[in-house]
């Protein structure tokens, strides 16, 4: 059995986790996940063009950052193509979907209702990694 790290007496540190993402354009990868529901809580610098965005969604946190962050950090490089997916619920699929076809947003897969009760549907964030949004068919 692997022993947890000890982070001091219980409640000192916040219970949180979230996922950087690299964008190219910090701001306009910020602005996507804000159409998505997503607030903005925190930004660096504070004002002017950022390079670290924190963002909130109910209990879900990420954090959009400049491509040039993994090598500030630890001498890494952000790599290309996709580099990761995002799941995100939404109340209503088809709604979101015209609303960021609206805006521009690229449709990588249109909705599909799947066996297990949700309607999916993919679009592409500003660096084109893939989104998945998702709906439940069960009405209540």
């Amino acid at each position: 059995m692997t022993a947890a790290l000890d982070h001091g007496e219980p409640g000192a540190v916040p219970e949180r986790t979230f996922p950087l993402i690299f964008a190219r354009r910090v701001p306009v990868t910020a602005d996507f996940y804000e159409k998505l529901g997503f607030t903005r809580h925190s930004q660096n610098p504070p004002t002017g063009e950022p390079t670290y965005v924190g963002l909130r969604r109910g209990a879900a946190e990420i954090a959009v950052v400049d491509t040039s962050w993994p090598a500030a950090r630890y001498g890494g490089a952000a790599g290309q193509g996709l580099r990761f997916e995002m799941f995100v619920l939404v109340r209503d699929l088809d709604t979101t979907l015209e609303k960021l076809g609206a805006d521009g947003i690229p449709l990588l897969r249109g909705p599909v209702d799947m066996p297990w009760g949700e309607r999916i549907a993919y679009v592409a964030d500003p660096d084109g990694n893939p989104v998945a949004l998702a709906a439940s068919t069960h009405t209540a």
